[in-house]
């Protein structure tokens, strides 16, 4: 029997293919994330959206360092030791988002499950320090697990963030091989409690499709997320960032992505993003203004 690293390479579709733009305004998000030592998700987890993002004038920070603590088998971010948290970085945040005139900010993080507060304490400063510098600004932040610390998770939504993402990333049956250090029970546990806290910002969560999940399988997750009271969701087609990650098992065709938002919004998510180059904070802006 083959292993996955034996496997055969599906071909990407034509409807994967997309020209990055590297105009005048990417150059200068470019040069504004240089200046103040500033990191994105964007970058670190290759994002195909990069180009249409930076080109627009927007980012998605990401906080806490560029070394992840965890080693999930579908992501692109470095694993290995981490910095200390850099003090300065919230307002660096701050400014850059003031500089860039977001009206939406972005905020995400590595896991950094060797600091005691699972980088909460950060998460809120950060929050704290955009609200102060750029107070009209909607703020989303794609939050860690926090290893399942309720204390950690009322850090954040204390800093009353607007949207508090946590993305499930897949179906239960495939977390042993695709997020070992992750449990989906304590992901769908997190969102729950974090609605049903006093500052209920309005959750969200977000799948990858084509890493060997059923519809089934997706069905169900839909299911429990709604139970969990999460109220917006994206959906996006999985890319393995080399051959050393998990293997891509299908390619998702554009006119499923569609049949998977209409379902979803039938289902009664409020806001539903679907495609195959949907990602955690794809028009995040225009999915909370339809709230």
């Amino acid at each position: 029997m083959k292993n996955e690293t034996e496997k055969k390479i599906i071909p990407k579709p034509s409807w994967l293919k997309k020209r990055v733009s590297a105009g005048r305004e990417y150059q200068k998000i470019v040069r504004l994330l240089r200046e103040g030592h500033l990191h994105t998700v964007c970058e670190a987890a290759h994002c195909p959206n990069l180009g249409e993002c930076f080109s627009s004038g927007t980012a998605t920070f990401m906080i806490l360092g560029d070394h992840c603590t965890r080693n999930c088998r579908f992501c692109a971010v470095q694993h290995g030791v981490p910095q200390p948290p850099n003090r300065e970085e919230p307002r660096k945040v701050a400014e850059a988002v003031t500089a860039m005139g977001l009206g939406y900010a972005v905020i995400t993080s590595v896991t950094r499950d060797d600091l005691p507060d699972g980088g909460a304490g950060h998460f809120a400063a950060v929050i704290g320090a955009v609200k102060e510098r750029s107070p009209e600004t909607k703020v989303e932040v794609l939050i860690p697990d926090f290893q399942g610390s309720e204390k950690d998770l009322e850090t954040v939504v204390t800093a009353a963030p607007h949207v508090l993402n946590h993305n499930m990333e897949t179906v239960p049956r495939l977390y042993p091989d695709v997020r070992p250090q992750a449990d989906y029970h304590r992901s769908l546990e997190l969102i729950r409690r974090a609605g049903e806290m006093d500052r209920k910002p309005a959750t969200k969560s977000g799948l990858m499709l084509g890493l060997g999940e059923t519809h089934e399988e997706v069905i169900q997750a839909l299911r429990d997320l709604l139970t969990a009271g999460c109220r917006l969701l994206t959906l996006g087609q999985y890319l393995a960032p080399s051959a050393d990650h998990h293997p891509v098992a299908a390619y998702v065709s554009p006119e499923s992505f569609q049949t998977w938002e209409k379902t979803a919004l039938e289902m009664g998510f409020e806001g539903v993003a679907s495609g195959p180059f949907v990602r955690s904070s794809f028009h995040a802006g225009e999915m909370f203004d339809k709230l």
